[in-house]
């Protein structure tokens, strides 16, 4: 997968990805605006503006937005995390233009009508609302609180009631005019279509964005704790983790391979040692989460009231065994899986969309996959150990944890453990 980069005199930067075999195609507009960019008072006005901008425009009104790519069979949708929002559109080939013309408009010209703010902010309450009934999704909200407190990259991406029932017309125009900027934004097309044809329409598509903002971000600093909530529940949802790395770091794919290793499937040490051989949960996995400056590694698991006083000891001693042990088989098989699950998706428009999409917010250019393998094939069994080796000692532990919790250790003996 290599796709041709185009940058526009405004700044704007286009992908194109062509699979001539494939009858459809997936367009994605990626801007670099997240969660991490607002300030205390803006918390969850990224994803309100991402809701928001499928609710109307000067040409077309929410229902039109939603029939217009329906109408010829196509899916359009968006999504925000701590970094960035993207907003993307599959369709059939020849309805590209379509769905190129619907996603410039809406993020260039939506009216934030006000009913349809009143409207969307009681779905997105309902969206809070479900998410904190949800203990095996809030439980990531409290880890990333305990990592990085009082920070922008440590408060929900949803913010909270009060917030979304405080945000006005105003704020959503002013945030979109701040951010959603031309060199800050970058547009993918993967699938089957013509490239001059393309970038043709995204630069009149886009011609009015200005070039660039002036906005600051607040570095994120890990810091590590204990965040819990206790509740009548049949499980303990829990969450252990540490601080991870950067995208950049030389040890990024050691560090997947190690997470891969420990607990990246049903031959991992986690899944074998806890739920096949001691039968302490239904589901266990380890994942690295990684940002421009910095990240995080953590494991999830959900188990009984009695057995989390076991599993936590289970689990501090895998990762104690995987730094001073592990077999070429298990690396060989982890870099499979690795492999494997990258050349898998290159079958997938959207997926591609989104890899390039992720590279050029994160590199500034797309990433051969042969680039990648290359890096994967390059981790060995030392890299492996030397990472969990590197993790475990600087040791600033962050638990999250929700549930019956009355076996669950305080922070000090759990932290000790590691």
């Amino acid at each position: 997968m290599t796709g041709k980069v185009t940058t526009l005199d405004n700044g704007l930067r286009i992908v194109t990805d062509v699979m001539p075999h494939v009858e459809t195609v997936t367009v994605g507009v990626w801007t670099d605006v997240g969660s991490r960019h607002e300030t205390p008072a803006q918390n969850g006005l990224s994803h309100m503006l991402e809701h928001m901008a499928f609710k109307g425009t000067k040409k077309r009104n929410a229902r039109d937005i939603a029939e217009v790519v329906e109408n010829v069979g196509g899916y359009l949708n968006a999504y925000t995390s701590r970094e960035h929002t993207t907003y993307y559109a599959r369709l059939l080939k020849d309805d590209l233009p379509l769905g190129l013309n619907v996603l410039a408009d809406i993020l260039q010209h939506s009216v934030f009508e006000p009913a349809e703010l009143e409207r969307e902010r009681g779905v997105i309450i309902q969206e809070i609302g479900q998410s904190n009934d949800t203990p095996d999704d809030i439980v990531f909200d409290y880890f990333q609180e305990a990592a990085y407190p009082d920070q922008p990259v440590g408060r929900p991406i949803l913010g909270t009631v009060d917030l979304v029932n405080s945000f006005s017309r105003d704020d959503l125009a002013g945030y979109m005019s701040d951010h959603y900027k031309a060199e800050q934004m970058v547009v993918v097309a993967s699938g089957n279509f013509d490239q001059d044809s393309f970038v043709q329409q995204v630069e009149q598509e886009f011609a009015g964005l200005s070039r660039a903002r002036d906005i600051k971000t607040d570095p994120a600093v890990y810091h590590g704790g204990l965040e819990k909530q206790q509740r009548d529940l049949e499980q303990v949802n829990l969450l252990i983790g540490f601080e991870g790395i950067t995208f950049d770091d030389p040890d990024f794919y050691a560090a997947q391979i190690m997470s891969m290793v420990l607990g990246g499937g049903m031959s991992s040490r986690l899944f074998q040692e806890v739920r096949e051989k001691r039968g302490l949960v239904y589901s266990i996995y380890s994942f690295m989460q990684s940002y421009v400056d910095g990240g995080s590694f953590a494991i999830h698991a959900g188990t009984g009231e009695e057995q989390v006083a076991e599993l936590i000891p289970v689990v501090a001693d895998e990762m104690h065994k995987l730094s001073a042990s592990v077999s070429s088989e298990e690396v060989n098989r982890a870099r499979a899986q690795m492999k494997a699950g990258l050349l898998m998706s290159l079958e997938s428009t959207t997926s591609r969309m989104e890899q390039l999409g992720r590279q050029m917010m994160i590199f500034g250019r797309p990433i051969p996959h042969a680039e990648i393998i290359e890096k994967i094939d390059q981790v060995d069994a030392v890299a492996v150990m030397r990472y969990m080796d590197r993790m475990l000692s600087d040791n600033k532990l962050s638990v999250a944890a929700v549930g019956p919790l009355g076996a669950l250790e305080d922070y000090d003996k759990i932290a000790a453990r590691f």
